[in-house]
Protein backbone atom coordinates (compact mmCIF):
# COMPACT_ATOMS: atom_id res chain seq x y z
CA UNK A 1 0.00 0.00 0.00
CA UNK A 2 1.06 3.47 -0.95
CA UNK A 3 2.52 5.14 1.97
CA UNK A 4 0.87 8.84 0.84
CA UNK A 5 -2.39 7.63 0.94
CA UNK A 6 -4.73 6.44 3.79
CA UNK A 7 -8.27 4.58 4.22
CA UNK A 8 -10.62 7.22 4.92
CA UNK A 9 -14.06 6.24 7.12
CA UNK A 10 -16.52 6.07 4.37
CA UNK A 11 -14.23 3.51 2.60
CA UNK A 12 -12.08 4.84 -0.18
CA UNK A 13 -8.55 5.70 -0.14
CA UNK A 14 -7.13 9.40 0.30
CA UNK A 15 -3.89 11.63 0.16
CA UNK A 16 -2.86 12.24 3.56
CA UNK A 17 -0.68 15.09 3.09
CA UNK A 18 -2.65 17.43 0.62
CA UNK A 19 -1.54 20.25 -1.43
CA UNK A 20 -3.28 23.91 -0.30
CA UNK A 21 -5.96 25.18 -2.22
CA UNK A 22 -3.82 27.84 -4.22
CA UNK A 23 -0.89 25.05 -4.86
CA UNK A 24 -4.33 23.23 -6.55
CA UNK A 25 -5.83 25.67 -8.29
CA UNK A 26 -2.59 27.02 -9.97
CA UNK A 27 -2.17 23.53 -11.31
CA UNK A 28 -5.67 23.44 -12.95
CA UNK A 29 -5.32 26.95 -13.92
CA UNK A 30 -2.03 27.24 -15.83
CA UNK A 31 -0.71 23.17 -16.52
CA UNK A 32 -3.01 20.44 -16.65
CA UNK A 33 -4.80 21.44 -19.74
CA UNK A 34 -2.16 23.93 -21.12
CA UNK A 35 0.14 20.52 -21.47
CA UNK A 36 -2.07 17.98 -22.00
CA UNK A 37 -1.72 16.14 -18.96
CA UNK A 38 -3.89 13.52 -17.19
CA UNK A 39 -6.61 11.87 -19.88
CA UNK A 40 -6.59 15.09 -21.35
CA UNK A 41 -5.06 15.62 -24.92
CA UNK A 42 -4.64 18.76 -27.69
CA UNK A 43 -5.70 16.53 -30.18
CA UNK A 44 -8.59 13.69 -30.67
CA UNK A 45 -9.49 11.51 -33.68
CA UNK A 46 -12.74 10.90 -35.28
CA UNK A 47 -12.80 7.44 -33.54
CA UNK A 48 -12.16 8.96 -30.51
CA UNK A 49 -15.03 12.07 -30.59
CA UNK A 50 -17.55 9.13 -31.42
CA UNK A 51 -16.33 7.36 -28.22
CA UNK A 52 -16.62 10.40 -26.19
CA UNK A 53 -20.13 10.97 -27.88
CA UNK A 54 -21.53 6.87 -27.19
CA UNK A 55 -20.64 7.42 -23.51
CA UNK A 56 -22.52 10.42 -23.64
CA UNK A 57 -25.80 8.95 -25.42
CA UNK A 58 -25.45 5.85 -23.01
CA UNK A 59 -25.50 8.12 -19.62
CA UNK A 60 -28.16 10.30 -21.24
CA UNK A 61 -30.08 7.35 -22.04
CA UNK A 62 -30.25 5.96 -18.14
CA UNK A 63 -31.12 9.85 -17.13
CA UNK A 64 -34.17 9.41 -19.50
CA UNK A 65 -34.92 6.70 -17.41
CA UNK A 66 -34.98 8.11 -14.24
CA UNK A 67 -35.30 11.38 -14.88
CA UNK A 68 -37.67 11.91 -17.87
CA UNK A 69 -37.86 15.53 -18.55
CA UNK A 70 -34.73 17.05 -17.42
CA UNK A 71 -33.90 20.36 -19.30
CA UNK A 72 -30.61 21.65 -17.52
CA UNK A 73 -27.30 20.86 -16.55
CA UNK A 74 -24.04 22.03 -14.55
CA UNK A 75 -20.93 20.44 -15.38
CA UNK A 76 -18.80 20.56 -12.31
CA UNK A 77 -15.12 20.63 -13.97
CA UNK A 78 -16.64 20.72 -17.39
CA UNK A 79 -13.06 20.07 -18.77
CA UNK A 80 -13.29 20.33 -22.74
CA UNK A 81 -17.15 20.64 -22.59
CA UNK A 82 -17.96 17.76 -24.22
CA UNK A 83 -20.74 17.48 -21.73
CA UNK A 84 -22.24 21.05 -22.28
CA UNK A 85 -21.81 20.91 -26.16
CA UNK A 86 -24.26 17.20 -26.11
CA UNK A 87 -26.94 18.05 -24.05
CA UNK A 88 -27.35 21.41 -25.45
CA UNK A 89 -27.77 19.42 -28.63
CA UNK A 90 -30.10 17.78 -26.91
CA UNK A 91 -32.05 21.77 -25.91
CA UNK A 92 -31.00 21.45 -23.09
CA UNK A 93 -29.80 24.55 -20.72
CA UNK A 94 -26.22 24.19 -19.92
CA UNK A 95 -23.30 25.66 -17.81
CA UNK A 96 -19.79 24.65 -16.80
CA UNK A 97 -17.55 25.52 -14.16
CA UNK A 98 -13.71 24.97 -14.50
CA UNK A 99 -10.44 26.40 -13.61
CA UNK A 100 -9.14 27.12 -16.76
CA UNK A 101 -11.11 27.72 -20.39
CA UNK A 102 -8.08 25.78 -22.35
CA UNK A 103 -9.93 22.33 -22.70
CA UNK A 104 -13.81 24.40 -24.04
CA UNK A 105 -11.71 26.77 -25.77
CA UNK A 106 -9.28 23.89 -27.49
CA UNK A 107 -12.42 21.47 -28.52
CA UNK A 108 -15.89 22.79 -27.95
CA UNK A 109 -15.34 26.77 -28.15
CA UNK A 110 -18.87 26.97 -29.38
CA UNK A 111 -19.73 26.28 -25.37
CA UNK A 112 -17.35 29.03 -24.54
CA UNK A 113 -20.79 31.18 -23.21
CA UNK A 114 -21.79 28.74 -20.97
CA UNK A 115 -18.25 28.18 -18.96
CA UNK A 116 -17.34 30.14 -15.55
CA UNK A 117 -13.84 29.87 -14.86
CA UNK A 118 -12.01 30.66 -11.88
CA UNK A 119 -12.69 28.77 -8.55
CA UNK A 120 -14.60 25.72 -8.69
CA UNK A 121 -15.78 25.58 -5.08
CA UNK A 122 -16.52 29.76 -4.97
CA UNK A 123 -18.51 29.21 -7.98
CA UNK A 124 -20.56 26.60 -6.36
CA UNK A 125 -20.75 28.87 -3.31
CA UNK A 126 -22.01 31.90 -5.38
CA UNK A 127 -24.50 29.58 -7.23
CA UNK A 128 -26.30 28.23 -3.42
CA UNK A 129 -26.29 31.54 -2.59
CA UNK A 130 -28.33 32.00 -5.28
CA UNK A 131 -30.43 29.94 -4.88
CA UNK A 132 -30.34 28.42 -8.44
CA UNK A 133 -31.27 24.61 -9.19
CA UNK A 134 -30.56 22.09 -11.96
CA UNK A 135 -32.33 18.76 -13.23
CA UNK A 136 -28.34 17.25 -13.08
CA UNK A 137 -25.67 17.63 -11.90
CA UNK A 138 -22.51 16.55 -13.65
CA UNK A 139 -19.20 15.74 -12.31
CA UNK A 140 -16.73 13.68 -14.84
CA UNK A 141 -13.16 12.59 -13.49
CA UNK A 142 -13.53 15.35 -11.13
CA UNK A 143 -14.32 14.06 -7.72
CA UNK A 144 -11.20 12.31 -7.62
CA UNK A 145 -9.42 15.43 -8.26
CA UNK A 146 -10.55 17.78 -5.23
CA UNK A 147 -9.58 18.44 -1.45
CA UNK A 148 -12.53 17.73 0.10
CA UNK A 149 -14.91 14.89 -1.92
CA UNK A 150 -17.24 14.52 0.32
CA UNK A 151 -17.91 18.16 1.58
CA UNK A 152 -18.09 18.42 -2.51
CA UNK A 153 -20.86 15.60 -2.70
CA UNK A 154 -22.85 17.14 0.24
CA UNK A 155 -22.61 20.96 -1.58
CA UNK A 156 -24.36 19.24 -4.85
CA UNK A 157 -27.48 18.29 -2.82
CA UNK A 158 -28.73 22.19 -2.59
CA UNK A 159 -28.08 22.60 -6.18
CA UNK A 160 -30.54 19.97 -7.44
CA UNK A 161 -33.91 20.35 -8.40
CA UNK A 162 -36.00 18.04 -5.80
CA UNK A 163 -36.35 14.89 -8.68
CA UNK A 164 -32.99 15.88 -9.57
CA UNK A 165 -29.93 13.41 -10.45
CA UNK A 166 -25.86 13.46 -10.19
CA UNK A 167 -24.11 11.83 -12.58
CA UNK A 168 -20.61 11.45 -10.72
CA UNK A 169 -17.77 9.04 -12.82
CA UNK A 170 -14.64 8.59 -11.40
CA UNK A 171 -11.84 6.09 -11.95
CA UNK A 172 -12.44 2.58 -10.50
CA UNK A 173 -9.30 2.26 -8.61
CA UNK A 174 -8.23 -0.29 -6.08
CA UNK A 175 -10.55 -2.33 -8.19
CA UNK A 176 -10.40 -6.31 -7.93
CA UNK A 177 -9.04 -6.48 -11.29
CA UNK A 178 -6.17 -4.13 -10.25
CA UNK A 179 -5.20 -5.56 -7.06
CA UNK A 180 -5.11 -9.27 -8.73
CA UNK A 181 -2.89 -8.18 -11.24
CA UNK A 182 -0.51 -6.33 -8.52
CA UNK A 183 -0.80 -10.31 -6.01
CA UNK A 184 -0.46 -12.08 -9.69
CA UNK A 185 2.72 -10.16 -10.21
CA UNK A 186 1.55 -8.56 -13.61
CA UNK A 187 2.31 -5.28 -12.52
CA UNK A 188 4.94 -4.23 -9.74
CA UNK A 189 3.10 -1.39 -7.88
CA UNK A 190 0.17 0.42 -7.53
CA UNK A 191 0.66 2.03 -11.32
CA UNK A 192 -3.27 3.82 -10.21
CA UNK A 193 -1.86 5.90 -7.89
CA UNK A 194 -1.64 9.11 -9.79
CA UNK A 195 -0.73 11.82 -7.55
CA UNK A 196 -0.71 15.30 -7.66
CA UNK A 197 -3.84 14.58 -10.13
CA UNK A 198 -5.63 12.24 -8.24
CA UNK A 199 -6.47 12.88 -4.83
CA UNK A 200 -8.31 10.08 -3.84
CA UNK A 201 -9.80 6.61 -5.27
CA UNK A 202 -12.91 5.39 -5.34
CA UNK A 203 -14.36 1.96 -6.39
CA UNK A 204 -17.68 0.28 -7.06
CA UNK A 205 -18.78 -0.06 -3.43
CA UNK A 206 -16.80 2.43 -1.65
CA UNK A 207 -18.66 5.61 -4.02
CA UNK A 208 -21.99 4.46 -3.15
CA UNK A 209 -21.45 4.32 0.04
CA UNK A 210 -19.85 7.83 0.06
CA UNK A 211 -22.88 9.12 -1.62
CA UNK A 212 -25.05 7.33 0.78
CA UNK A 213 -23.38 9.28 4.07
CA UNK A 214 -24.01 12.50 1.90
CA UNK A 215 -27.44 12.51 1.47
CA UNK A 216 -27.76 10.32 -1.97
CA UNK A 217 -29.13 7.17 -3.69
CA UNK A 218 -26.99 5.75 -6.07
CA UNK A 219 -29.94 4.35 -8.30
CA UNK A 220 -27.61 2.98 -11.46
CA UNK A 221 -23.90 2.34 -11.97
CA UNK A 222 -22.52 2.29 -15.15
CA UNK A 223 -19.09 0.43 -15.67
CA UNK A 224 -16.85 0.93 -19.24
CA UNK A 225 -14.57 -1.36 -21.06
CA UNK A 226 -12.11 -2.72 -18.88
CA UNK A 227 -8.57 -2.00 -20.49
CA UNK A 228 -6.86 -3.24 -16.99
CA UNK A 229 -7.85 -6.49 -18.27
CA UNK A 230 -4.61 -6.24 -21.12
CA UNK A 231 -2.59 -6.43 -18.07
CA UNK A 232 -3.20 -10.09 -17.65
CA UNK A 233 -1.38 -10.58 -21.29
CA UNK A 234 1.89 -9.87 -21.24
CA UNK A 235 1.53 -9.00 -25.03
CA UNK A 236 -0.59 -5.85 -24.30
CA UNK A 237 0.42 -5.21 -20.48
CA UNK A 238 0.92 -1.31 -21.14
CA UNK A 239 2.33 -1.31 -17.46
CA UNK A 240 5.15 -3.06 -18.20
CA UNK A 241 5.40 -1.77 -21.57
CA UNK A 242 4.53 1.86 -21.48
CA UNK A 243 4.90 1.71 -25.38
CA UNK A 244 1.67 -0.38 -25.10
CA UNK A 245 -0.66 2.16 -23.93
CA UNK A 246 -1.27 4.53 -26.92
CA UNK A 247 -2.84 0.74 -28.65
CA UNK A 248 -4.37 -0.44 -25.55
CA UNK A 249 -6.11 3.21 -26.23
CA UNK A 250 -6.98 2.58 -29.23
CA UNK A 251 -8.38 -1.09 -28.84
CA UNK A 252 -10.65 0.33 -26.48
CA UNK A 253 -12.18 3.04 -27.98
CA UNK A 254 -12.80 0.87 -31.41
CA UNK A 255 -14.36 -1.81 -28.69
CA UNK A 256 -16.17 0.35 -26.97
CA UNK A 257 -17.70 2.00 -30.44
CA UNK A 258 -18.56 -1.51 -31.64
CA UNK A 259 -20.56 -2.44 -28.45
CA UNK A 260 -22.31 0.88 -29.28
CA UNK A 261 -23.95 -0.67 -32.21
CA UNK A 262 -25.69 -2.63 -30.86
CA UNK A 263 -29.91 -1.94 -29.79
CA UNK A 264 -29.18 0.65 -26.79
CA UNK A 265 -31.02 -1.41 -24.20
CA UNK A 266 -28.45 -4.41 -24.26
CA UNK A 267 -25.53 -1.72 -24.27
CA UNK A 268 -26.86 -0.48 -21.08
CA UNK A 269 -27.26 -3.96 -19.74
CA UNK A 270 -23.82 -4.98 -20.59
CA UNK A 271 -22.32 -1.57 -18.77
CA UNK A 272 -24.72 -1.88 -15.84
CA UNK A 273 -23.37 -5.32 -15.50
CA UNK A 274 -19.74 -4.10 -15.34
CA UNK A 275 -20.76 -1.75 -12.94
CA UNK A 276 -22.11 -4.00 -10.08
CA UNK A 277 -19.21 -6.12 -11.01
CA UNK A 278 -16.68 -3.33 -10.45
CA UNK A 279 -15.38 -3.64 -13.37
CA UNK A 280 -14.15 -1.20 -16.11
CA UNK A 281 -11.29 1.70 -16.20
CA UNK A 282 -14.55 3.95 -15.00
CA UNK A 283 -17.54 4.07 -12.61
CA UNK A 284 -20.46 6.16 -13.28
CA UNK A 285 -22.99 6.16 -10.49
CA UNK A 286 -26.63 7.96 -11.05
CA UNK A 287 -27.18 10.03 -8.08
CA UNK A 288 -30.88 10.61 -6.47
CA UNK A 289 -31.22 12.88 -3.31
CA UNK A 290 -32.84 10.48 -0.23
CA UNK A 291 -35.56 11.99 1.73
CA UNK A 292 -35.11 15.05 3.75
CA UNK A 293 -31.15 15.62 2.72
Amino acid sequence: MDKRLVRHPLGFWTLADKPSPEELRDYYANKYYQQACGSYELHYSDEEKAYFRAKLAQRHAVLQRVLPFGQSMLDVGCGEGFALAYFREQGWSVKGFDFSAAGVESQNPGCRDALVVGDVFAALEEEIAKGTKYDVVWLQNVLEHVLDPVALLVALNSLISSCGIAVVTVPNDFSAVQRNALTLGHVDSEFWVALPDHLSYFDHESLPVAAKATGWECVEILGDFPIDWFLFHEGSNYVRDRALGKAAHRARVQLENLIHQAPLDAVLQFWTAAGRLGVGRDLTCFLKRTEGS
